[in-house]
């Protein structure tokens, strides 16, 4: 059966051992006696029967006994692969504390183990080496045109802190749709994991007997963007609703996907629009409480890669909105050569916007290879944003900080890189440092910080206050396009979740209230996508269709079908 009704009784022709082998209408333990009976089950389980809470209670206990991250990773694989539906009843549960599980960072650890610990065929694995099989491979979900909402693609080059691991990047692609039922309602029967397998320049993987991808480097960028081609051409034929969310892709391309596609189809890039999106989420949130408008700041992200630039492009436009006649000239970006200039070396095309002119610094110090760093940007510039998408641990120093301070009453830090050990400075010094005036977000979860008797709350800027709402948003209004006004409507419906003027308040929502954030967003996102001209469907308000919407991990009736 390739694909479930949304809501209701479910017929099905499986029996016996074949119905408890099907993790999306598998029971388990929950069978009433009833559909034991019916379904030829009678001696296949243990006689008692447990309702889907006990048995959430009893799969958390197990969960708990794990040894470590990676072991918790592999159980709530393995229960997936069982019950779905107590999967992610788990994982709804628990969502603050399992997130960190299914995806990052423990993720990360699990991609590494891919090939030496395959467990399961979940999702679709194209392969550049054979292009005339794509439309194919799609077919074998047997899905049809009307079943799938959302796809999520990686090419596993640019897998969240550790970089390239090839066809083990399936399993961010799983880890994310996860994340976008449970935080976002999407029905995971709608949701296609994919794996664009177009080589690796990892030699540990080349060499390694057991690696499940391709056994050569990545290949050319001309034989590469033809291939990515014929994976949306054939996509758009099969699943013409299907929104394409891109993930993880190497900085050289996932710019250039993105622009390609996006005037053409659904399509969304996470690292680029996501992480801009959340940034500029928690600026509008830190200014309600630090005052100021968005044309009158002026933002330093040190990072100019996929991250950085996407933040970079979202503040620019936001600003622009706010009145300011030009919103790139309100951002500083550095890269590892130092500040971004016209006459950069090997400066990237999506990063050339965001060059200064060589006049406009000219009287910015240089270090001994001419390049102007950090704190001279800090220096010269005086920001009141500061954004750290490096992977540069403790770049933010105390000189840093303590100079951006002495000039911004309330600044505004987000030491963004992942995990905890690339994260350009803690949250704990940082506000030390400007004794408690900073506005601090982080990319990873860091406690609460007592600085002269007060609390603060770290904000987490995490992603998964974007994407699931805003995919659930672009399903629900049928839309054609993700426009900037829908990331703009997420952005701003995330910051009115919370009351950063509160002392000590977190500038942004809380991860246990997710799905909370994402009904909001994703209606936010439903009114922009009718506003911009691209929905083809109005629902009002959307608030009911949104709520609606939103699947639920229950345990469907099954009735026997002839």
């Amino acid at each position: 059966m390739a694909h479930l009704p949304p809501v209701g009784t479910v017929e099905t022709k499986l029996r016996g051992r074949q119905l408890l082998a099907d993790a999306r209408l598998s029971h388990g333990v929950g069978f009433t006696r009833e559909e034991r009976r019916a379904f030829g089950l009678v001696g296949l389980l243990p006689p008692a029967v447990l309702s889907l809470d006990l048995q959430a209670a009893r799969a958390y206990r197990q969960f708990c006994a794990q040894p470590s991250d990676l072991a918790k990773n592999v159980f709530l694989a393995l229960l997936r692969e069982r019950i779905e539906v107590l999967y992610f009843r788990l994982l709804q549960d628990h969502l603050a504390e399992m997130l960190p599980i299914v995806y990052t960072p423990t993720v990360g650890e699990a991609i590494q183990h891919f090939s030496a610990e395959f467990r399961g065929t979940r999702g679709v694995y194209l392969s550049v080496d054979h292009p005339e099989d794509v439309e194919d491979s799609l077919r074998a979900s047997e899905l049809g045109p009307d079943d799938v909402d959302v796809i999520v693609a990686t090419d596993g080059e640019a897998i969240l802190g550790i970089g390239d691991w090839g066809v083990g990047g399936i399993a961010i692609s799983i880890g994310k749709l996860s994340v976008y039922t449970a935080a976002g309602g999407i029905d995971p029967n709608r949701a296609l994991p994919v794996v664009l397998d177009v080589g690796t320049n990892r030699k540990s993987l080349l060499d390694d007997p057991l690696y499940l991808g391709n056994r050569h480097p990545r290949v050319d960028a001309a034989t590469y963007d033809a291939f990515v081609d014929s994976y949306v051409q054939a996509v758009r034929r099969l699943f013409p609703h299907a929104l394409l969310h891109w993930e993880d892709l190497g900085a050289a391309n996932a710019h250039r996907v993105l622009s390609r596609y996006q005037d053409q189809c659904s399509t969304f890039n996470d690292d680029v629009q996501g992480t801009g999106a959340v940034v500029l989420a928690a600026v509008l949130s830190a200014l309600r409480a630090a005052g100021g408008r968005l044309r009158d700041q002026r933002v330093v992200i040190h990072g100019a890669g996929t991250a950085g630039i996407g933040i970079a492009e979202q503040l620019a436009a936001a600003i622009e909105e706010d009145g300011a006649t030009d919103g790139r000239s309100a951002i500083w970006a550095l890269s590892s050569r130092g500040l971004l200039r016209s006459s950069t070396a090997q400066l990237r095309d999506f990063q050339r916007p965001f060059a200064r002119a060589n006049e406009e610094v000219a009287g910015f110090a240089r270090d001994r290879d001419g390049r102007i760093g950090l704190a001279e940007v800090v220096r010269q510039v005086r920001p009141t944003v500061l954004v750290g998408t490096s992977g540069q641990p403790r770049s933010f120093g105390e000189e840093v900080v303590r100079a951006m301070a002495a000039h911004c009453e309330r600044p505004i830090v987000m030491p963004l890189s992942n995990p905890t050990s690339l994260s350009e400075a803690d949250p704990g010094d940082v506000l030390a440092w400007t004794e408690g005036r900073a506005l601090v977000a982080t990319g990873s979860p860091f406690p609460p910080v007592t600085i002269g008797g007060e609390t603060f709350d770290v904000a987490q800027a995490n992603n998964a206050l974007v994407f699931p709402g805003l995919g659930l948003g672009a399903i629900v209004a049928r839309a054609s396009r993700v426009t900037p006004g829908m990331l703009r409507a997420a952005a701003e419906a995330i910051a009115e979740q919370v009351d950063a003027t509160r002392p000590g308040a977190s500038i942004l929502p809380p991860v246990d209230t997710l799905r909370q954030t994402s009904a909001a967003v994703a209606a936010a996102v439903a009114r922009a996508a009718v506003k911009d001209g691209v929905a083809r469907r109005d629902e009002g308000t959307f608030h009911d269709a949104v709520v609606e919407a939103m699947w639920q991990p229950v345990y469907r009736p099954l009735r026997p079908a002839d």
